[in-house]
């Protein structure tokens, strides 16, 4: 079973194909816990499996480490395009489409590692949601919505990681939000620029970078007239990322996610032994 590994600003992935039936028969669900396990496999953040459809260059199926699916992935969304140009999956560098869960995904080189994706337009908006810990705002991106919580706090709270890691985990099991919810803490650091952490569901920990919790961000800070225009640069752990949108009223649409890529390796990856 081959697999490659890519990571978009230090968010990892094991990509397998399933174009042809290749993963027949095989619990995909088992597959990610056993192989984004660094014990039990290569190790990364999620899983994504790409079948064919017939409306796309592909599909992709996106798993967290812990098994559960997802709606969609941003920094996955980025190396699946590029994964797609290189294998021949799709031509035409300018115009790349494939679906998630999410709904239709578009994306665009712009040079050998960074990639452009439109994220899914918010579905669901609350710039003021209680917590009972406070206040954050709630975005869902697509239809089924991918949920995230943004939460700004001051910078010093990036000085205390264990503290700002149990108040995420606490975020994302609270019952106002219906499904979860990825949680990320931002601190504005210039005009346009932003520091920020995700803890992610299905990870259940922080991750280097969340593409698709990036594009929450940008919803809420400019809604909430924290930052002025139309484009944010968010630095995370691993890299930095930049998201523009087009406004309309209190209403965001076309929310493009730039960032890189980067392949980390190619293998097989071997199926479990047998029981005695």
């Amino acid at each position: 079973m081959r697999y490659t590994k890519m990571h978009g600003a230090g968010n990892s992935f094991l990509i397998l194909e399933d174009l042809h039936g290749e993963l027949q028969g095989e619990n995909l669900r088992d597959l990610a816990l056993r192989f984004c396990s660094p014990f039990t496999g290569p190790g990364a953040d999620g899983m994504i499996v790409l079948r064919q459809d017939p409306e796309a260059d592909f599909a992709m199926d996106f798993y967290n480490s812990d098994g559960s699916t997802g709606e969609m992935c941003g920094n996955g969304a980025r190396c699946v395009a590029r994964y797609g140009l290189e294998h021949g999956l799709c031509r035409d560098a300018e115009h790349i489409c494939f679906r998630a869960e999410a709904g239709l995904i578009l994306a665009r080189r712009i040079d050998r590692e960074r990639y452009e994706v439109r994220l899914p337009d918010p579905s669901v908006v609350d710039l003021l949601r209680t917590t009972g810990e406070g206040f954050c705002s709630y975005v869902e991106l697509g239809d089924p919505g991918l949920p995230h919580a943004v939460v700004e706090v001051p910078a010093s709270a990036f000085r205390d990681i264990d503290a700002l890691r149990e108040r995420g985990r606490a975020l994302r099991h609270n019952p106002v939000f219906p499904k979860g919810a990825n949680v990320s803490f931002v601190c504005l650091a210039g005009e346009n620029r932003v520091r920020a952490l995700t803890f992610e569901r299905g990870v259940e920990d922080f991750t280097l970078a969340c593409g698709t919790g990036c594009g929450a961000i940008a919803v809420s800070l400019i809604l909430r007239g924290r930052i002025p225009g139309d484009r944010v640069e968010i630095r995370m752990p691993g890299g930095q990322l930049s998201v523009r949108l087009r406004r309309e009223g209190k209403q965001v649409r076309d929310l493009l996610l730039t960032g890189p890529t980067a392949l980390v390796e190619e293998g097989e990856l071997l199926p479990p032994p047998l029981s005695a």
